[in-house]
């Protein structure tokens, strides 16, 4: 690897939905079997520009205040489950990963380039998922919306990612900067940013016009190269 200018890459963390898989849209229908007996509905168009960035936690929230009405924990916590329940229902019938995901993933484990995920999805989730696409075993860690305090656009999620490849990694001095976010949405580019990391934005949830807060931005996962890994690390 050091031959090639690989060993200056320490790892790659990805987000997981929009980048990954396509499950925005399977979210959204989640979304909106749980808030119809709440009488709280919106479109799709509204999905992706008021809530894409938010873990449920922020999302419900965000809708109970939008439509002016008051949300308890305890309340919250019960939408939580159900949508989550709703959620694993819908991707045991459909899922699929972006076109470049699944080679992507797979090219940069076979190089020895540790991968993990940093999401604001639920841990069962992303699992349930990951492993209906077999990719569960190239992952070294999880950091899921279950394990912070603080979702997207705050770097937790990130600063927990990089905690958990430290120790699995043995390496307490692992360089955030020479590690690469791949995001989709500017909470994402802003939370990966604020922990240290390069950040690669992908243009699936958003024009690339909106993520130039990125170190560098592409229309999908298939422009994605290790080389063009290694060059953001080395700017």
């Amino acid at each position: 690897m050091s031959n090639n200018g690989t060993s200056k890459l320490k790892a790659v963390i990805f987000d997981f939905d929009g980048v990954i898989v396509d499950s925005e849209p399977l979210h959204y229908r989640a979304f909106q079997e749980v808030l119809k007996p709440e009488g709280i509905q919106f479109s799709f168009s509204e999905y992706m520009d008021y809530y894409i960035g938010f873990d449920d936690r922020d999302a419900f929230k965000e809708a109970f205040k939008l439509a002016g009405k008051d949300l308890g924990e305890s309340e919250l916590a019960g939408l939580i489950r159900s949508k989550s329940i709703t959620f694993e229902a819908i991707v045991r019938k459909e899922i699929k990963a972006f076109p470049g995901a699944k080679t992507l993933v797979r090219d940069l484990a076979s190089r020895g380039i540790p991968l993990a995920i940093a999401s604001g999805a639920l841990k069962d989730e992303i699992i349930l998922i990951l492993e209906k696409l077999s990719l569960i075993s190239f992952f070294k860690t999880i950091v899921s919306a279950d394990q912070v305090k603080k979702s997207k656009p705050d770097p937790e999620t990130y600063v927990v990612a990089l905690q958990k490849l430290r120790e699995q990694l043995n390496d307490r001095e692992l360089n955030p900067a020479l590690c690469v976010a791949i995001e989709d949405t500017p909470a994402g580019i802003k939370s990966a940013r604020g922990a240290g990391l390069k950040v690669i934005a992908v243009g699936h949830s958003y024009g690339l016009e909106d993520l130039e807060e990125a170190d560098h931005a592409v229309k999908n996962l298939e422009e994605i190269t290790l080389s063009s890994l290694v060059e953001v690390v080395s700017r």
